[in-house]
């Protein structure tokens, strides 16, 4: 049985971040305004400190954050590509971290590496049909093989249009790229482009702000951007007052 203890450490423990790149680039309607500014880096693991004779501390396997382990994506190339879309989609600017240092990438790793990703509790059967846009999800791919297909076309793009890898380009490469993907102006096969683009829009906002239990949400430091409490037991002591309290966010985790 696992320690408590260990889910307590990971959400109180700090984030890495980044260094270069500081923006001011908004997110607006389908896609990306103002330019989506926003510096891209690997994510790194959390480990635990070295004593002054190089072995780790006791502490060493409460802070290995185990979150940060891919369930479906097996290449790398994939997951940086995906990485580096959910960045210019929620970018780090002046209000806090980016959907790279908040866990994004893992949490829509995890969401496709599970029932949402294989469309488990949804009708896939025929006859299929293309639909109006307002009837939503119309196609007999599953959500894990249209993000595996997206996130290769969004590579083979770049490499026709700047020779580069798509996690290599600059940012406004990078927003024309994802603007082409929003406005349906790439190929895909068995759904549009526009749809895949919705669906990974929607996965980073839900990785940003989900509860951290999910895989997202790193140190609900997006909640506390918005400076929303999480999963608090109860509001009486704080109910009746006539100004805003803000709160130490709580996730579903404390209460274990």
């Amino acid at each position: 049985m696992a320690d408590n203890n260990t889910d307590n450490t990971n959400a109180d423990s700090g984030i890495s971040r980044r260094t270069f790149i500081k923006n001011t680039g908004l997110v607006t309607g389908g896609i990306v305004g103002g330019g989506l500014l926003g510096g891209i880096i690997g994510n790194q693991w959390q480990t635990g400190t070295q004593t002054e004779t190089g072995g780790a501390t006791d502490e060493e396997d409460d802070t290995n954050d185990f979150d940060e382990a891919r369930m479906f994506f097996s290449r790398d190339m994939d997951f940086n590509v995906l990485s580096a879309a959910t960045e210019r989609i929620f970018p780090e600017d002046d209000n806090g971290p980016g959907a790279i240092a908040l866990g994004a990438p893992y949490f829509i790793d995890k969401q496709l590496a599970g029932q949402w990703g294989v469309n488990a509790k949804e009708y896939m059967r025929g006859p299929f049909q293309e639909g109006e846009p307002e009837q939503g999800y119309q196609s007999a791919m599953t959500r894990g093989e249209i993000f595996t297909q997206g996130v290769r076309r969004i590579n083979d793009v770049s490499d026709e249009q700047f020779d580069e890898n798509f996690d290599d380009l600059e940012e406004e490469q990078q927003n024309e790229i994802l603007s082409a993907f929003d406005n349906d102006e790439v190929d895909m096969d068995g759904v549009s482009s526009t749809l895949f683009f919705s669906l990974l829009r929607q996965a980073t906002i839900e990785g940003v702000y989900s509860d951290p239990l999910y895989g997202g949400n790193r140190n609900m430091d997006g909640w506390r951007m918005k400076e929303y409490p999480g999963a608090q037991p109860a509001y009486i002591d704080v109910i009746e007052s006539e100004e805003f309290v803000e709160m130490e966010p709580l996730s579903l985790r404390d209460h274990h």
